[in-house]
């Protein structure tokens, strides 16, 4: 399950060609914060499941 702080991978990699990202918000909309450039993306949840390929370390 994605939370708060977790680091996921998604199937396309951003343009900076990063493909790791971190979960800053949740709640309605979920905002991403890229690990490569610091871009934040703002993603509804639905989108965000499917993008996410994997769960590579989640924080509690």
């Amino acid at each position: 399950m994605l939370q708060l702080g977790a680091i996921i991978e998604t199937k396309k990699p951003h343009p900076c060609g990063s493909v790791k990202w971190e979960i800053v918000r949740t709640g309605a909309d979920w905002k991403i914060k890229c690990l490569g450039c610091g871009r934040l993306v703002v993603l509804s949840p639905d989108e965000l499941k499917k993008r996410v390929k994997r769960i590579l370390s989640e924080e509690m």
